[in-house]
């Protein structure tokens, strides 16, 4: 008689599909890493991480699915589905959205044309970028960017003044003659 866990690998054949489904049922219940398996002692799930980085990386650049999946090892379509199962998101959706996260703070901190900050973040079209980000920001990126104070008006400190005055214990009212001293040790 046969040992139970040789009742479905007999020798020279293929396992068959229903034992197959039979032992990969109880990893399916463990979460994500039953649903996609492994490769090795490795889940899955660090391949998809790899692509995650690869996009947040080089949102810049025109990396799309594609370039994503073969940095996961995966098919396209698999990668899209595990990727979705993992994040929440599509990995198109999910790369759309870094690069407007992006654009938004290039907005927010530069006075760069929208169409130089559209190809900047790796898009194409000033308005699929324009439609896109105002879909999820709500507004235009021209309307976002006045609610800001332009780039070239604010005043930038030097990190020892920052650094100086972000201790604690410094009282406003101290502030001036403090100054001085912050000033010539930053050597201004």
């Amino acid at each position: 008689m046969r040992a139970l866990g040789d009742r479905h690998n007999v020798k020279g054949r293929a396992p068959s599909v229903g034992s197959c489904a039979v032992a990969a049922r109880p990893r399916a219940e463990s979460g994500l890493t039953g649903i996609l398996g492994s490769v090795g002692h490795h889940p899955i799930e660090r391949h998809l991480l790899r692509a995650k980085d690869l996009a947040d990386r080089h949102y810049g650049q025109s990396i799309d699915v594609a370039a994503m999946a073969d940095a996961a090892g995966l098919s396209r379509s698999h990668f899209s589905r595990a990727f979705r199962a993992a994040f929440g998101l599509s990995p198109h959706v999910y790369l759309l959205t870094r690069r407007l996260e992006r654009a938004a703070a290039l907005l927010r901190n530069t006075d760069h044309r929208v169409a130089d900050i559209c190809v900047e973040v790796g898009l194409t079209s000033v308005g699929s970028f324009t439609t896109s980000f105002k879909r999820m920001f709500g507004s235009t990126p021209t309307a976002y960017r006045a609610d800001f104070p332009p780039a070239s008006a604010r005043t930038v400190l030097p990190s020892c003044v920052v650094r100086f005055y972000g201790r604690p214990g410094h009282v406003p009212e101290q502030k001036g003659a403090r100054i001085e001293k912050t000033n010539s040790a930053c050597g201004l």
